[in-house]
C-alpha cells in the first residue's frame, strides 16, 4: 500500500478545505484530491470554488462539493457544519483568514474585528464541531492555520500576530485533549508565502510557493503538533530560536516594517 493510500485510509473519504479559493489552501485541496480524497471546498467565492471543483475532478478520480460561505459571519460556520454532516468526513483544514498591518490605533476597527471573527471566532467554533465530531467517530485529522509571528508580540501587525497566538495556543491544547481518542490536531506556522495575503494585508513580501508549504503541511500531521512548512519558516524559526521574547519582537517589528516601507514612501 502507498503512503497516498495510507494517508486516505487513516483519516476517511473526505476532507474539508476552508479558504480553499486560493494560496495554501488551494495547494492542500489539489494535493489531497492528489492522495485520493473527496474535496469539500469552501471560500466566499463561488466562481472560483467553481472552476477549481471541474479541474480537480478533471486531473483527479475523486468527488468534490462547493459550498460558498462568509466564515467571519458566525451563523454561516454553524450552517456549514448543517451541510456538513451527511459527508464521510475524516480531515478538516480550516485554512481560511486574513491579515492586516500597520499601527493598531491608526487601523479601521470594523476591519480589525472582522479579521477576529474569522481568525478566531470561526477557527474556535469549527474547531469545538469537527473536534467534537472526529471524537466520537474515533478518528480524524484538524489541521490549523497559525503563523511565525504567533509565537512573540509583532509591532505593525499586532492584531493579526495575536489572532494567530490564539490558533497556536488553542491547536497545543487540543492536540492532548484529542490524542486519545485517535485525533490528529496539527499547527501549521509558516512565514512568508506567495498568495493574495500580502495584498489584503497591504503589505510586500518575497514568499514561498504555496505547494511546497501544503506539502510539508500534509507530510506533518499525525507526527507532531506544530509544523514550519518551508525552507522559510524553518530558518527564521532556527535563527530566533536563541533570542529572548522581548528581542523577537524587535526583530519582528523590523520585518514588519520592511514589508511595508513601501506604504511610507507612498505616503
Amino acid at each position: 500500500m502507498d503512503k497516498n493510500c495510507k494517508f486516505k485510509n487513516k483519516y476517511g473519504q473526505w476532507a474539508l478545505v476552508t479558504g480553499a479559493s486560493s494560496g495554501i489552501g488551494a495547494a492542500i485541496a489539489y494535493q489531497l484530491a492528489e492522495k485520493g480524497f473527496n474535496i469539500i471546498l469552501c471560500a466566499r467565492n463561488q466562481k472560483k470554488l467553481d472552476k477549481m471543483a471541474r479541474k480537480i475532478v478533471f486531473q483527479y478520480p475523486v468527488s468534490t462539493e462547493v459550498i460558498t460561505k462568509d466564515l467571519s459571519v458566525l451563523e454561516q460556520v454553524h450552517q456549514l457544519c448543517e451541510e456538513v454532516k451527511s459527508f464521510e468526513l475524516g480531515l478538516v483544514v480550516l485554512n481560511a483568514g486574513f491579515g492586516t498591518s500597520g499601527d493598531y490605533i491608526n487601523s479601521d476597527l470594523d476591519t480589525e474585528l472582522n479579521m477576529l471573527s474569522l481568525n478566531c471566532i470561526s477557527v474556535a467554533a469549527l474547531a469545538h464541531y469537527f473536534g467534537r465530531r472526529f471524537a466520537e467517530q474515533g478518528r480524524g485529522g484538524l489541521i490549523m492555520l497559525s503563523s511565525i509571528v504567533a509565537f512573540q508580540g509583532t509591532p505593525g501587525a499586532a492584531n493579526y500576530a495575536a489572532s494567530k497566538a490564539y490558533v497556536q495556543n488553542l491547536s497545543e491544547g487540543l492536540y492532548h485533549e484529542l490524542k486519545p481518542f485517535n485525533v490528529d490536531v496539527l499547527s501549521a506556522a509558516p512565514g512568508p508565502v506567495e498568495t493574495g495575503f500580502a495584498a489584503r494585508a497591504n503589505m510586500q513580501m518575497e514568499g514561498q510557493s504555496p505547494s511546497i508549504v501544503a506539502r510539508d503541511i500534509l507530510s506533518s500531521l499525525g507526527k507532531r503538533n506544530t509544523t514550519f512548512p518551508g525552507r522559510v519558516s524553518k530558518m527564521l524559526i532556527f535563527g530566533l530560536r536563541s533570542v529572548p521574547r522581548w528581542g523577537k519582537v524587535l526583530i519582528m517589528k523590523k520585518v514588519i516594517r520592511s514589508m511595508t516601507e513601501h506604504r511610507q514612501k507612498a505616503a
